[in-house]
């Protein structure tokens, strides 16, 4: 079902759950979820919840590695349940704050007097706002069985961040905030997690469709697609890393950071290894390099050596298909008429703790059809001395099933759904509620 539908289940729904309050404090739920669009214009990743009361639905964009839930209160919020955190309250600790104070002009949602603040991110303009109000209001979001989607449940106390209009710029069209699924204790699995007693994991399954929606699961699995197959089935598992140093659009912040990074160790085009420098493929004592992964970018960006050396290589192994002017943001174009599917292009393989645990990319996730007669190869150059060398971006992680366990510091991933003919739009969303 796609996202629009749900908008209109989730008014239905928050309507009836003003009066009834629904799940409070009896029903504890083991698995909840987000159903994800994909914007055609921006290519973010939008879900909805919903927040404040009276109940109002809100358009947020997926940032994976983000830290906090945030939300513009500059521009109409208004709700009676809304409380700001106050200097040395648990909440304040929880968030891991070292600012506290009051409000330097009018207070005001957003900017209240003897409250904490953080440093919330929009890492589609690369910018950060050290005056984020830490602030608690209801927030409403739907439980599942992990096979269809039940009624909504109520968290009268959601820790979330205010921030003003501005940090929306480069926002999806109605988005007002983002969805962090950081590593850290206020991102949303983590509170979630605490909240309903159940485990610190979720999935994301992003589908490649603007008119389908994918999902996000909060709990363990398994997680079932239609027609009745279990999707975490016959995961492929590899550590995830912590970055010592912040990593966000103004990087070395005095924590590590909340994104999810882990440990290539080489990458194989065609099965044949790439010759980079590995050396780039670890993190260094201040924080630069390794790979991570991203919903703040559309495609893999790829440190420039890396990326030159890795289409050097995708070239080579398809020497009989015409190559075509490069089309922005992509520099490795083909013919599309010497290609008659993707699935005939050479997959790349990010090779992980052994040579026999890896990601594989297959031409449905690599290639991207930008005009009827032109295809790219869907990675991005990244320049000399990126932040980070490899960062998995959006495109790369469609139809595949990625759930990250936090308290193992592990992440299982499927690699493509394709070849099992499923996709991630395939969550059943026929509500049992």
């Amino acid at each position: 079902m796609a996202l629009t539908s749900y908008y209109l289940m989730l008014i239905c729904s928050l309507l009836l759950s003003i009066s009834s309050s629904i799940g409070q404090t009896s029903f504890q739920p083991k698995a909840l979820l987000l159903p994800v669009t994909k914007d055609s214009t921006t290519l973010q990743y939008i879900t909805q919840i919903g927040q404040r009361t009276p109940l109002v639905p809100i358009k947020l964009t997926i940032h994976l590695g983000g830290q906090t839930l945030w939300v513009d209160c500059e521009d109409g919020y208004v709700s009676s349940t809304y409380r700001p955190a106050r200097c040395g309250s648990a909440q304040c600790t929880l968030a891991k704050v070292n600012t506290c104070g009051d409000c330097n002009t009018t207070p005001r949602i957003g900017c209240s007097n003897n409250a904490c603040y953080n440093t919330p991110e929009n890492p589609f303009i690369k910018t950060l706002y050290d005056g984020g109000e830490i602030t608690e209001d209801v927030l409403s979001i739907q439980y599942t069985d992990r096979s269809n989607p039940g009624k909504f449940v109520k968290i009268p106390s959601f820790i979330f961040t205010c921030v003003p209009t501005f940090l929306t710029d480069g926002l999806a069209s109605g988005v007002k905030g983002t969805v962090g699924l950081g590593r850290n204790r206020i991102a949303l699995p983590s509170q979630l997690a605490e909240i309903f007693s159940f485990p610190r994991k979720f999935a994301i399954c992003l589908s490649s469709s603007t008119k389908s929606s994918g999902v996000i699961i909060f709990g363990d699995g398994p997680y079932m697609m239609l027609p009745n197959i279990d999707i975490s089935k016959n995961l492929i598992f590899t550590p995830l890393i912590t970055n010592p140093f912040g990593t966000g659009s103004v990087p070395f912040l005095n924590e590590s950071s909340s994104e999810y990074f882990i440990g290539v160790k080489s990458i194989r085009v065609n099965g044949k290894p790439v010759p980079i420098n590995k050396k780039l493929l670890s993190i260094d004592k201040r924080g630069n390099g390794g790979t991570k992964i991203s919903t703040g970018s559309p495609y893999t960006i790829l440190e420039s050596s890396i990326y030159d050396a890795v289409t050097k290589a995708f070239v080579q192994e398809l020497s009989n298909v015409t190559r075509v002017a490069a089309v922005a943001p992509f520099e490795t174009c083909f013919s599309s008429k010497n290609i008659g599917s993707t699935r005939a292009v050479p997959a790349i393989d990010l090779v992980l703790q052994s040579k026999q645990v890896y990601w594989r990319i297959f031409g449905s996730n690599s290639m991207v059809e930008v005009s009827p007669d032109v295809i790219c190869l869907g990675f991005v150059n990244g320049g000399i001395k990126p932040t980070t060398s490899i960062v998995i971006g959006g495109y790369q992680l469609e139809d595949n099933l990625l759930q990250f366990d936090l308290p193992r510091s592990t992440l299982g991933f499927s690699s493509s759904l394709l070849f099992r003919q499923i996709t991630c739009a395939n969550f059943n969303f026929t509500s049992k509620a």
